[in-house]
């Protein structure tokens, strides 16, 4: 991405989340290239009709993933579930626009109850952004069979998230970094509150019945039934995943 397109990507993004992204940003610079980086993934997804492509968004909270994906593809039409209120009341004011035109939707379901609730084979891309991994296993597991399921043949998963690397040593030593780099910033900011939160979040990723390792995580997507699983732009801790639902 050249420096230029960055550029009007932030503008973009401040200008219309505000202080939600400029604190993203600055905590996790990271999360925000991901968030960029799904939406390039949607804009590369081939449209097989004239109709509007069909976007469910997993876990839109305040709208940073979402921005990305509306401003990625035109004609298409976005569902964002998110079941935390204070979050997608704050989306729903950011992205009024879009609402008001009838190219976003907002459903306030947990993920697995809204995804059961659509048809088979009726949506064309299931998006999300550092949502399943907040997921426990188990839960996550029963996520992406109705992932599986609501994808059209030839719809695609595009989910921008921490998948661990299956080294546990290297893995340990990227997380111990990104701590360090945030006591760094939200110290010096004197957000020791928003410390404390990013922490407990850290520790929760990280638990045995919540992380999710690479190697494993590439291969639950295949034994439910995906092909062309790919992880790429792996950055630390995080990594862009694609999958395909095959044509039947």
């Amino acid at each position: 991405m050249s420096g230029n397109k960055k550029s009007q990507y932030d503008a973009l993004f401040s200008g219309v989340i505000g202080q939600d992204y400029e604190m993203l940003n600055m905590i996790c610079p990271l999360a925000t290239e991901m968030s960029r980086l799904v939406g390039a993934a949607v804009t590369e997804y081939p449209a097989r009709s004239a109709d509007k492509l069909k976007i469910v968004e997993l876990g839109g909270g305040t709208g940073i993933t979402t921005l990305s994906i509306l401003t990625a593809r035109e004609a298409a039409i976005v569902i964002s579930i998110d079941n935390e209120p204070t979050m997608q009341n704050q989306a729903k004011n950011h992205l009024k626009k879009w609402a008001d035109k009838e190219r976003l939707f907002f459903c306030s379901d947990d993920a697995l109850t809204a995804l059961e609730n659509m048809a088979t084979d009726s949506v064309d891309i299931v998006a999300s952004a550092y949502t399943l991994h907040n997921f426990q296993n188990t839960y996550r597991q029963r996520v992406i069979g109705e992932i599986f399921r609501v994808l059209k043949p030839g719809g695609q998963l595009i989910n921008g998230d921490r998948y661990a690397l299956d080294d546990v040593s290297i893995h340990t030593r990227v997380v111990q970094r990104e701590m360090e780099g945030y006591f760094k910033i939200l110290t010096e900011a004197n957000k020791l509150d928003l410390l404390e939160s990013w922490v407990i979040h850290i520790l929760n990723d990280e638990s045995e019945d919540h992380i999710m390792r690479e190697s494993l995580s590439l291969n639950q997507l295949k034994e439910v039934g995906f092909s062309q699983v790919s992880l790429s732009h792996r950055m630390e801790a995080n990594a862009l995943v694609t999958a395909i639902k095959p044509a039947q």
